[in-house]
């Protein structure tokens, strides 16, 4: 099951005129609204529009979030997907910037596209 999906967009202010407009008859409105990205959803952000690394190619931006079921689950993600050939993007950890039990890790496939494990229940050892 997916957790999140995020895009990549040259232009924040531009992209948030937009998806405040769009989104809003579902909804959905802007609940998380960092520097650099902000967070759609009617009771926690699901869908994320931030700037992409590259603005030449917003599409770049792409990432995809697999919701785990605990986070000895995360940390076999992580691990299968380097053992397959995936690079690391973020090693198993808490990401409290998130949320307080936001514990993830992240990959980059072979062909680029940001891929993430997160499980958002509270404790637990890995």
């Amino acid at each position: 099951m997916f957790d999140h999906v995020s895009i990549g967009v040259a232009d924040l202010a531009r992209a948030r005129k937009f998806y405040d407009r769009a989104l809003a008859p579902l909804g959905l409105k802007p609940l998380m609204i960092f520097e650099a990205s902000i967070g759609y959803g009617r009771d926690r952000p699901f869908f994320w529009v931030g700037l992409s690394k590259d603005a030449s190619r917003p599409e770049a931006g792409l990432h995809i979030a697999f919701a785990g079921s605990d986070r000895a689950q995360v940390h076999a993600f992580h691990a299968a997907a380097l053992s397959a050939g995936g690079r690391d993007d973020g090693p198993p950890g808490l990401r409290p910037q998130y949320t307080p039990d936001y514990y993830a890790a992240f990959v980059t496939d072979p062909d680029g596209h940001r891929i993430e494990a997160v499980c958002r229940k509270p404790g637990g050892a890995p």
